[in-house]
């Protein structure tokens, strides 16, 4: 009976033995929720966000860590891996990373990444004081300085630091700086991790609009770009379509000899030159490169299309801002980067009310795929369908559809975009 017994234990410890983890299997199990930048940025399956958790229409209310996680359980329920801070001034980009270290303590299965934006002005920038766009602002150093601390706080976290925020391009007018600004706070970085003063292979970059990264006018092709480039780990875009509806609307509008198609079929051919534009733009950038002798990944940083707006984009001017051909450019977009491996931080996860404050109804409120409510907007209306969000809140909301999820209210605030005969009279 005593070596049945035995014999019985020793099976059951065998058994046991072949149903645990091996080091190595451990060990690749742990590799799988750390990857570096490099491995984040050339996947195809981690799909990338800017994100913002802002609920009023001031950052003075800084959202809690618990309204955070909500955010973070619903975007990683769309398979969301990376997402994108902006400044680290205050505390919300810290109070994220706290957020996502939470849920990955809840939850092994959480996994989530972050690129660090750290923000960059020219000197006097905010102020009633003179701009110098060739000198920093005195606050630059201790933005750097604290994106340092927390990407070393949260190694596992953050694995990209973006240096500047548009800084560069020159319609920034209220803050840009010349390129040697954010060349000298790359190199800096740089040089902390040959000194192992952060992970090595933590990327950095600076973030910027398609122009500035040598895509646009001459004006911006100089020394100092031509360094910044060979510096950075990967060049990281912004390319908005949308906005050039109204500034540059060369691919906008319906083209005579579409004159017979659906409504809807004159729009997705717009909504298809508008990508196409967006492409370009990419394009013209890895030319630019290309001309350094430079072969550098080119990730899009940026790119969105609002989904309200009564101001330039809406129906007394390019009618581009509704929720349909929001969804439209989401999709196209996201096809087009997954198949071409392009990491696309599309902009942006929720509305966030406080960047028009003192305009309500601008457009860019409404970047959003969510609103501030946590409704659905209808590029997601298929998500909530699937049941995604089962059981995920937005504040005390659960998540639900705009409109009430009838297609044919949305229709009633789609415009047509104008012919282009109308575009060329018009500009």
């Amino acid at each position: 009976m005593k070596s049945i017994i035995q014999s019985l234990l020793v099976t059951s410890l065998v058994l046991l033995a072949s149903c645990q983890p091996s080091q190595k299997e451990e060990t690749s199990m742990q590799n799988t929720h750390n990857l570096t930048a490099k491995e984040l940025l050339s996947n195809p399956d981690y799909l990338a966000i800017s994100y913002g958790g802002y609920r009023e229409n001031t950052r003075n209310v800084q959202p809690k860590v618990s309204q955070l996680k909500q955010d973070l359980k619903i975007l990683q329920a769309m398979d969301i891996k990376v997402l994108r801070t902006y400044n680290v001034r205050l505390p919300h980009a810290a109070n994220v990373l706290e957020a996502i270290k939470q849920l990955k303590e809840e939850d092994a299965e959480f996994e989530m990444y972050v690129m660090l934006g750290a923000w960059i002005d020219c000197k006097n920038a905010w102020t009633e004081l003179p701009l110098n766009h060739n000198e920093e602002s005195e606050y630059n150093a201790s933005e750097i300085k604290r994106a340092v601390e927390l990407a070393n706080e949260y190694p596992d976290i953050v694995k990209i630091i973006a240096v500047g925020n548009e800084a560069m391009v020159k319609w920034a007018t209220a803050y840009f700086v010349q390129p040697h600004i954010i060349l000298k706070w790359v190199n800096h970085l740089q040089d902390l991790k040959k000194d192992g003063k952060l992970d090595k292979d933590l990327w950095i970059t600076s973030s910027d609009n398609f122009a500035s990264w040598g895509g646009g006018e001459s004006q911006y092709h100089t020394p100092e770009l031509e360094e910044l480039v060979k510096s950075v780990d990967y060049l990281s875009i912004h390319t908005y379509p949308m906005h050039d509806t109204h500034y540059n609307p060369i691919f906008w509008g319906v083209l005579h000899k579409e004159k017979n198609l659906s409504n809807t079929k004159k729009i997705d051919k717009a909504m298809n030159r508008a990508l196409s534009y967006a492409i370009s733009q990419y394009d013209s950038v890895a030319s630019y490169m290309k001309t350094l002798g430079v072969d550098k990944p080119i990730h899009i940083g940026e790119t969105g299309w609002a989904s309200f707006s009564d101001r330039h984009y809406g129906p007394e001017g390019s009618r581009a801002t509704d929720e349909y051909k929001q969804a439209l450019y989401y999709h196209k977009m996201r096809a087009w980067a997954t198949e071409n491996k392009v990491k696309c931080f599309y902009f942006e996860a929720f509305d966030e009310p406080w960047k028009d404050a003192q305009y309500p109804n601008g457009s860019e409120n409404f970047f959003g795929l969510f609103t501030v409510e946590g409704k659905a907007k209808y590029v997601l209306w298929e998500d909530v369908d699937k049941g995604t969000f089962k059981g995920l809140k937005r504040g005390k909301n659960k998540i639900t559809k705009t409109y009430e999820g009838k297609l044919e209210d949305l229709l009633l605030d789609v415009d047509m975009p104008p012919v282009k005969k109308e575009i060329m009279l018009n500009h």
